[in-house]
């Protein structure tokens, strides 16, 4: 923690909450919430990797219990594994959580394929390993292959992105090489595939990313997707 990093965490979760509202309740189509810092690491009990509340948890448990949703689904595009939120849903059959990663980046000890839930939730968490320097084909033929058909399977009420950016080529903290490109597409797919199965309600939250000069890049194409442009 730095000075105010406390309030600053809870504004961050406040960011998510404020997002999947005006999604879930119609005010607005879509969105981007431009949110710091990240989630995805901390547990239900700790923060980790740069992570202190689980923004994404924070707003799922959020709508389901304030604004009646049942099922929510997760696709986690961060580099690194999502292991906080799989940890906090693991048991949980209401919320599907995806992740696509780099394989043994972060943590090293999680995010295989062979981790898919347990008890009522066995089957509800899917994990997407990529070798590293897997690029713009290898993401879209994981979207499309694997994360695309789980949605549709799954048939959520929302769907929530953690839009981690630092599987971008120049990112410094990972190997892999997607392009601004690359998250514009898999944006297009999660549209597409929310079109169909719950009205388009689509809330995307920032997530990490360490590149300032090429992460901006990215977060613009994929507000461009959402914004129709």
């Amino acid at each position: 923690f730095g000075a105010g990093g406390y309030e600053i965490a809870r504004l961050s979760a406040g960011g998510a909450i404020a997002l999947v509202e005006a999604v879930v309740q119609g005010k607005v189509d879509n969105g981007y919430a431009v949110i710091n810092p990240p989630g995805h690491h901390a547990r239900s009990d700790h923060g980790m990797g740069f992570c202190v509340f689980n923004n994404v948890a924070v707003a799922t448990r959020h709508v389901q219990r304030e604004l009646g949703v049942g099922r929510v689904a997760v696709v986690d595009w961060d580099v690194h594994h999502g292991n906080g939120t799989q940890q906090i849903f693991w048991e949980d059959p209401s919320v599907l959580t995806i992740s696509i990663h780099q394989e043994r980046c972060f943590p090293t000890d999680s995010g295989f394929v062979e981790e898919s839930g347990a008890g009522r939730g066995e089957g509800f968490a899917l994990n997407v390993p990529l070798a590293p320097g897997s690029g713009h084909g290898a993401y879209l033929y994981a979207m499309s292959q694997v994360i695309v058909p789980a949605l549709r399977a799954f048939k959520p009420e929302l769907i929530i992105v953690a839009s981690g950016l630092d599987a971008g080529i120049h990112d410094p903290l990972a190997r892999q090489l997607a392009t601004s490109e690359t998250f514009a597409a898999m944006t297009r797919q999660i549209l597409d595939v929310a079109g169909d199965v719950c009205g388009g309600k689509v809330a995307i939250l920032q997530e990490g990313g360490y590149s300032p000069h090429y992460v901006p890049f990215c977060g613009a194409a994929i507000i461009a997707e959402l914004a129709g442009i």
